[in-house]
């Protein structure tokens, strides 16, 4: 069993150099007597109702890596982000064709082609076909890839997807396979989603069913912003874990815990927590979610929370990422970087003990839902 020190100390290697954050040399003061064992990571790779899910706990997204909110990650800097998630203990990695019009996958690629396929866990996504053109479609990522894209949520498409997915990561195999942005926050859709919905359960759906008993993919799932299309999908065919964004988190969590994780729970499907940070506003980041509107009363609210954490010695950040882990519903939480040194302040953020006292004082003064799974 490795100590916490030495796993802080690999989990480094890759730093030198880098500006730390005071918290994080706090997180690695207070965490240096403990140990850390692979169980506070690993989990069994499949649920109560024997659905495969993740066994990594957290893990790395990739939307940034593609461009999100048209910041810019320079190569260099996306290849020191991966290095140092690697070498910081992360094993899930989470890309689409879609962050960056290919991007984000070729990066992902160039780390995860030279490491043993055995030891990692990747997920990607279909919905959307990618084709070369002179300049890139119209979008909102920094600098995206040279492509166009068009929705197509049939069967042949959707295997498709996966092979030319495969041929940009430059690896052997993907194990889990979102259906994506099938929802009706999808301002490409608008009023439409549902007749892609209605595609995707005679197309995509039965042909990832049939890819998984294949041996091709280990799960599938709906990889979405909202809840509707999540609890769609459950009634209409056989998902193992859905990739919900944006959907559970400190500041927005109710209907989750009112409505997803219940549904879920019964048809044995997991959720792996995507933008557990509302897009880095739980970072400290004047910026929420994907629709750059803040709602009202939600700076306030994150103000209250910081106050409450800062006075039990945590940071935002670290409460965040904690508290979207806790509930049994949960298998994995994966948050974006955009700088070298986020993933390792995210893993110690995961494996930072939080006061029981802290939660406490959070739902007596209603800023978390009374019934909410902490750690």
């Amino acid at each position: 069993m490795a100590s916490r020190r030495k796993f802080i100390n690999q989990a480094a290697t890759g730093l030198a150099g880098i500006a730390v954050s005071p918290y994080l040399m706090a997180a690695q003061k207070e965490i240096e007597n403990t140990t850390l064992s692979p169980e506070n990571i690993i989990q069994s790779s499949a649920t109560k109702g024997g659905k495969w899910r993740p066994k990594y706990r957290y893990g790395q997204g990739g939307a940034p890596l593609g461009g999100t909110n048209g910041l810019l990650v320079e190569d260099d800097e996306a290849l020191s982000i991966l290095n140092n998630a690697w070498n910081a203990g992360m094993r899930f990695y989470d890309t689409s064709p879609w962050y960056g019009l290919g991007l984000s996958e070729r990066r992902f690629g160039h780390l995860l082609h030279r490491k043993p396929r055995e030891e990692y866990i990747l997920s990607t996504k279909v919905g959307r076909i990618l084709t070369a053109a002179p300049q890139p479609a119209k979008t909102a990522w920094a600098q995206p890839d040279s492509f166009d894209y068009k929705y197509d949520y049939s069967a042949s498409a959707t295997r498709r997807s996966v092979e030319d997915s495969l041929q940009r990561l430059g690896i052997s195999s993907i194990d889990l396979v979102f259906i994506h942005d099938l929802s009706p926050d999808n301002g490409d859709m608008k009023n439409d989603w549902e007749s892609y919905f209605d595609q995707a359960a005679k197309g995509a759906m039965p042909e990832l069913v049939k890819m998984r008993e294949e041996g091709i993919i280990k799960g599938w799932g709906m990889g979405v912003n909202t809840i509707q299309p999540i609890l769609k999908a459950l009634e209409v065919s056989d998902p193992d874990v859905h990739l919900a964004a944006c959907q559970y988190t400190l500041l927005d969590h109710e209907e989750s815990i009112e409505k997803l994780f219940p549904a879920c729970e019964k048809k044995g499907n997991s959720i792996v927590v995507g933008s557990p940070l509302n897009n880095g506003f739980l970072a400290g980041a004047d910026r929420y979610n994907y629709g750059g509107t803040i709602p009202n009363g939600f700076k306030e609210k994150r103000a209250k929370i910081e106050k409450i954490a800062n006075a039990h010695g945590v940071d935002l950040r670290t409460l965040a990422l904690q508290f979207c882990m806790a509930p049994e519903a949960v298998s994995s939480v994966i948050p974006g970087a955009r700088k070298a040194h986020e993933p390792i302040e995210n893993v110690v953020s995961f494996n930072t003990q939080i006061p029981q006292d802290l939660w406490a004082e959070l739902k007596a003064e209603k800023l978390i839902h009374k019934n909410a799974p902490t750690r």
